[in-house]
């Protein structure tokens, strides 16, 4: 699979995500959104009630006391650290277990794009969820080390950044996979073509991942980062 130059475009990565925000309300999408949708509501509801009675105390934690004198630096900086770590976890978990309705919708968000609005092609269970846990333990050796920088004091304070663009690399990896999988693209040949649009890729991800961290709206961001990442890599496709 070969992507066009234009794919590494960061205006046009963003267009792609607010095309799929657009395409949520397609009555020909609803039935591929309910599951997810109320997946993400679940999980993102326990994640929002676990931050809002530990967050505080956890953060108090993490400052050592000769810094006590900059926490009104260091408190936000940690508190965006820990939502970011609590958000990437329960995207990955939301996602982990929405993955088979997540492949469907990006066959239908296909379909649709390409007039071909025929039976919607599922990849087997196994392979899908195969796919995804060997995703999973990608980010999550990735993440290893990031999590242990940020309890390194004084060093942690540039956690935050690090985080914030790790956070962008996975959620492009995340959503692209979905119609990449369908077209039989693996995850080794799919790192490589979301190293060859980096750009865009980063440029995708990181909206996405800033939609993801708002409440209410999070429950649909990520439906509708599958729609828009199927578009996007339909229309940057060469071939």
């Amino acid at each position: 699979m070969q992507i066009n130059k234009k794919g590494n475009n960061p205006a046009l990565a963003v267009g792609y995500f607010f095309r799929g925000l657009g395409l949520l309300a397609s009555p020909q999408l609803r039935a591929f959104l309910i599951i997810p949708v109320l997946i993400n509501l679940v999980l993102y509801s326990v994640m929002l009630t676990l931050g809002y009675f530990y967050v505080d105390s956890l953060i108090e934690q993490f400052i050592p006391g000769w810094l006590q004198w900059l926490s009104w630096i260091l408190w936000p900086l940690f508190f965006i650290s820990f939502f970011i770590v609590g958000f990437f976890t329960f995207t990955i978990l939301a996602n982990l277990i929405a993955a088979p309705f997540y492949g469907r919708l990006a066959a239908k968000t296909l379909a649709i794009v390409t007039g071909k609005n025929g039976t919607v092609a599922e990849q087997p269970l196994t392979k899908v969820m195969a796919a995804e846990v060997k995703r999973f333990g990608y980010l999550v050796a990735r993440a290893l080390p990031l999590l242990l920088l940020s309890i390194i004091p004084g060093i942690n304070v540039i956690a935050p950044f690090l985080w914030a663009l790790f956070g962008a690399w996975a959620m492009a990896l995340e959503y692209m996979a979905y119609p990449l999988e369908n077209e039989g693209v693996l995850f080794s040949e799919q790192k490589q073509l979301a190293k060859e649009m980096r750009l865009g890729a980063l440029s995708f991800g990181g909206l996405t991942m800033a939609g993801l961290t708002l409440p209410l709206l999070n429950i649909v961001v990520a439906p509708a980062a599958v729609i828009g990442a199927t578009i996007y890599l339909h229309d940057v496709k060469q071939g």
